[in-house]
């Protein structure tokens, strides 16, 4: 029998109701789920992950950004605009220069484990 067929099977006089119990117990709410869904939707484009990536290495301005990556200011700046909505970026003010850099450590964790996963 596939897999398929043994998951249309399944009978839930046999669920282990114990198991269920402390699963749905720890699950986050839907809300906190779906923020996360979308999160990882901000991973999906790789402009975006090149962005994070150059600001792996360094603190860049938007020029410099669009410069290495052979892209227009205007695309650094949207893509940018939604990495800072997702608080994947900050950004500093030294006189006229925005300076932007990952947002704190747990982004460079992400792209950290995705690459070694990728990498596997």
């Amino acid at each position: 029998m596939d897999e398929q067929t043994a998951i249309e099977r399944c009978d839930y006089i046999h669920a282990h109701e114990d198991i269920i119990a402390k699963v749905n117990e720890n699950m986050p709410d839907e809300e906190i789920l779906y923020d996360l869904a979308e999160l990882f939707k901000i991973f999906g484009d790789s402009t975006r992950i090149k962005i994070l990536y150059v600001l792996f290495e360094s603190e860049m301005c938007v020029c410099d950004i669009a410069q290495l990556l052979n892209m227009t200011q205007s695309a650094i700046s949207h893509q940018l605009r939604a990495l800072k909505q997702s608080k994947l970026v900050k950004y500093r003010r030294e006189g006229k220069t925005v300076f932007y850099s990952l947002a704190d450590d747990h982004v460079r964790s992400i792209l950290d484990q995705g690459m070694e996963h990728v990498a596997e």
